[in-house]
């Protein structure tokens, strides 16, 4: 028998395949538990509703985003080059043969009316987003408003590359982005 840590991650892997291939409200538990191998009643003891297991695989794709931007941004010598190599994640994610457009995106879209603690974490991840493209743009002594702008145009490609099933949105809002700084910078 597997302890719980393990189980824990088997569950929240196999959950957030299954979420992002077919949505939360299209995967039942059963499912869940055929995919991860885990009993349900030990699933349920670690998540004690489905409701959990989405906040948990969130939390999952929130490392998953962090980590990805922070490889992209860690061989960037500038504040700018920082700021860019967010869209080259964003062309290497949308790239993946299983890319299924932002799962925060996704999630919100499915549950925000009913599921507070979904609508909660996803304002948090995009608002950490948010900071994170403000301190880049601060560093670069940029104006504090183009933060905004130049989040915008990576939210939009998310979207954009979901829908359209295609990664050129990546290329596109970079070219986008590197107009705004040259602008801003002038």
């Amino acid at each position: 028998m597997i302890d719980d840590t393990a189980a824990r991650a088997k569950v929240v892997e196999a959950a957030d395949q299954l979420f992002y291939a077919h949505g939360v409200q299209a995967v039942g538990m059963d499912a869940v538990r055929t995919a991860a191998g885990v009993s349900l009643k030990r699933i349920y003891a670690l998540f004690p509703s489905k409701d959990a297991l989405v906040a948990a695989v969130l939390e999952r794709r929130r490392a998953q985003w962090n980590a990805g931007i922070a490889a992209r941004a860690a061989d960037a010598a500038t504040a700018r080059e920082k700021i860019l190599a967010v869209f080259d994640f964003l062309d290497g994610w949308f790239r993946e043969p299983d890319f299924n457009g932002c799962a925060f995106i996704n999630a919100y879209g499915e549950l925000h009316d009913g599921n507070p603690d979904v609508t909660r974490t996803v304002r948090e991840q995009k608002a950490a987003f948010q900071r994170y493209v403000a301190d880049l743009v601060r560093d670069a002594g940029a104006p504090d408003p183009l933060a905004a702008q130049i989040a915008i145009l990576a939210e939009g490609a998310q979207t954009t590359a979901a829908i359209a099933g295609t990664p050129e949105a990546a290329a596109q809002a970079r070219a986008a982005a590197e107009v705004l700084l040259d602008a801003a910078m002038t």
